[in-house]
Order: structure tokens, then sequence, then C-alpha cells
């Protein structure tokens, strides 16, 4: 009689939606970025859920049912970070028997995308918050306003450096300086760059996978999404220091983008070419070497090239692409409009970069390869997929990790797009500084 009545004390202080057993939660993620937070549940069976945003303040309320509340879902309160550009913060309650109630407290007006994902790879059932901003913003200006504010960054610095000079030459001397040797030169003052570039030169780098989806992870546990990210970063700093020339990151920090996405992204900063870096696994882990890879029109130039094209085009499984957003129908067709034109200068681009590449480690392959990525089928833009390296390979792995080898992959990546913009320099457009 008296476990009867503790059970019911029990009972009523925890609540019967704590007693019955809803969906056990696996785990709790958020993936903040300026371009949208991703916040995702992962439960052993699916969920349901309602949802309505509200102001004053602006907040996303969020009803899941069939859920108990449970420690591992207060884990999410305290995964917001406080540079979140969205989520100001995480309030989660039982509203009612068997659903729970997520309040997530927003910084700004957004217009969230909410869905679920069935099992795949390593993951169970997911709810999925995506917070995209009202507006977005216009990259190709935002290009624009970095190269300005990187250009006045430089002449300030050019005038501190020739103020310095001057100085020092106005500068008053007890006893007249020793004459210099005859081999010595004459000091001269900072060089001032002249000529003026009018036609901003744009390079569209995509390192792949991110957030939910990790890529290949390598035998000491090195992250293809982390390494590849480390990599673009590098190279765009690189090909920053070349007069006109701006980088767009597909993403510029761990947070998923989905592949046709990717190529949206180009398009809309009218990319003058496409570079995706991977650095992919095999099933044997005796594979080594580069690769780089342009679409084809006809199929796979090998069987790893198809292997390996249809491993990343899995990757919005992965990752988790709402099929509902509304740029599918509109980028699905244009997929389908690449042209031979393409990739015959995607082929130009991929031999450039191959030959830079193999002089710093070795090539699985000596030539181009081909197969259906679906990230390098924008219709207008050159576009090639690099694979570093075979992170599977536990020594290749080792060279990833170093940051002396991945400088020499960004010095031979930056020379092979050099010269493939000195051999076909962009065609004149509309678009200018």
């Amino acid at each position: 009689m008296k476990r009867r009545q503790l059970f019911g004390t029990l009972a009523l202080l925890l609540g019967p939606a704590q007693i019955v057993r809803g969906a056990t939660i696996l785990a709790v993620r958020v993936w903040p970025a300026e371009e949208y937070t991703r916040v995702t549940i992962e439960s052993d069976a699916a969920l349901a859920e309602k949802h309505f945003l509200a102001e004053n303040p602006y907040r996303l309320v969020i009803d899941i049912d069939g859920l108990e509340l449970s420690p591992a879902l207060r884990e999410l309160v305290g995964k917001v970070r406080s540079d979140d550009p969205f989520i100001q913060g995480v309030r989660v309650g039982q509203n009612q028997p068997r659903v729970v109630r997520l309040v997530i407290d927003l910084k700004q007006p957004t217009a969230p995308q909410l869905f679920t994902l069935a099992p795949v790879a390593a993951y169970q059932h997911r709810m999925v918050f995506d917070l995209y901003p009202v507006r977005e913003r216009d990259p190709l200006l935002v290009l624009i306003q970095e190269k300005e504010q990187a250009e006045r960054q430089a002449a300030e610095a050019m005038r501190d450096a020739l103020g310095e000079f001057i100085g020092k030459l106005d500068k008053p001397l007890s006893t007249p300086p020793p004459a210099p040797p005859a081999s010595a030169s004459t000091p001269r003052p900072p060089a001032v760059a002249s000529g003026k570039v009018d036609r901003l030169i744009v390079v569209a780098l995509d390192p792949g996978h991110g957030g939910e989806d990790p890529g290949a992870i390598g035998p000491t546990g090195l992250r293809e999404k982390d390494v590849v990210l480390a990599i673009a970063l590098q190279l765009r700093e690189k090909l920053h220091e070349r007069p006109g020339m701006r980088v767009m990151l597909t993403r510029d920090a761990d947070f998923f983008v989905p592949l046709q996405e990717r190529v949206r992204k180009a398009r809309r900063v009218q990319a003058d070419l496409f570079v995706s870096i991977h650095a992919d696994a095999f099933f044997k882990p005796e594979a080594r070497g580069a690769s780089v890879f342009a679409l084809s029109e006809r199929g796979a130039s090998s069987s790893a090239a198809r292997w390996m094209a249809d491993r990343e085009n899995a990757a919005d499984m992965v990752g988790g692409i709402n099929v509902k957003n509304r740029h599918a129908d509109v980028m699905r067709t244009l997929l389908d409009m690449s042209t031979a034109a393409q990739i015959k200068d995607s082929l130009k681009l991929g031999g450039e970069v191959l030959g830079q590449i193999g002089r710093v480690g070795r090539l699985h392959k000596r030539e181009v390869e081909q197969a259906g990525f679906a990230v390098l089928k924008a219709p207008d833009i050159p576009s090639i997929l690099v694979e570093t390296a075979f992170i599977s390979n536990p020594d290749e792995e080792a060279k990833l990790r170093s940051p002396a080898y991945q400088a020499q992959l960004v010095d031979a990546l930056a020379r092979g797009i050099g010269r493939y913009f000195a051999r076909n320099p962009p065609l004149a457009r509309t678009r200018t500084l």
C-alpha cells in the first residue's frame, strides 16, 4: 500500500509526461552562422510539431508531440552561443502531457523552416529548425564592400609607411651618415601600386560538407569538413593578395549547405570559376594521392570517379536538406543546363590546378577525371572538384593535419587558379568595381 502511495506522489510531482515514456532524445545540436542557424533534435522515433511566430519580443514557439521533458532536451538551453546571430536564448517546458514546448527567443525577425529527416548514415530521426533572415544579403555587394574596405586599409598603411620614411629623412643628424658602399642602393620610399582594375574577378570556393555532415573521417578522427574549411580560408587570403580578385566562400564556418545552394551562391555572385575542396575516403585504405574532377555529360571516366561522385552527391541526405525549399525546383532545372563549353573550360582549369598540386604531393590520377558531381553543374561557370588527398589513408591524414602541408597545398591551388586566368582572361561584363 505504501509503495502505491509513493508512486502516486511521484506522479503528481513529476507529471504524467515524465512517467509515460515518449520518444527518447539522443542529441541536440546548434549550428550558428551568419547565413542561418540550424537547431537539430535527434530522437529514436519520429516526432511531430506545431509552431508559430510571435512578436514583442520576437520568438519562435514550437510544440513537439510525443515527447517527455528530459535532461538531454534541457541541454539545448546551454548550447546557444552568445554570438549566435539569430538566437537570444531557448526555454524548454512541459506544455501539456506528452507535449514539450520550446520557445526560441530571437535577436531579429526570421523566416524559419521546420522539417523532419528519416534515419540516414549515423543519424536516427531528426527534427530540424532552420532560422533564416527575413531579407537575404546581396553577396556580390558584400564582396565589393569588402574589397573597398581592404583597399582603404592598404592605402592607410601605405600613407603611414610613407610618412614614417619621410620622417626619417627629415630627422636632423649630429654627424653626417657614412657614405654607402658602392654596391649599396639608395633607399626608396615604398612603392605605390599603379594601374586600376576595372573588372572584379570572383572565385567561388566551396569547402565540402559541414554542420550535420562531417564528410569522411580519418583513422585518427580528422574530419573532412574541418580540414577543407581550413584550406579554403587560407586560400581565400592567398587569392585576395591578387589585384582585383575576390573570393566567395559557400561556407565560412561549420554549417551545412545543400549542394544546389552551393551552385546558387556561385551564380548569385556571377563567379568566374568554382572550386569545390574535399578530402574523401575510399573503401581501400591504401588509396592515396590528389585528384581533380570536372563534370561529365557522358558518364564517369572511371569506376572510382563514379563511386566518388555518388558518395559526394549523397551529402544532402546526411546534411539534411529541406525538400520543400523554395529554390529546389529552379535549381533542379539549372542543374540540367550544363553545356559543353562549361565542361571544356572546366577541364582547362582542372589541368592547371592538377599540374600545380602534382608539384607538392602525389597524384592519384595524372589527368583530370570526369563524373556527374551535382555541385559542378553550374551551367555558366567553369567548375572543378579537388580531392586534396584520401583522408582514409593514415599517411595522407597526417599530411592533411599538418599546417605546413596545408600551406603548400594552398600555394599550389592559388598558382593553378592564377595560371588559368593568365591563359584565359575573364570576359568583359557589366559588373565593375
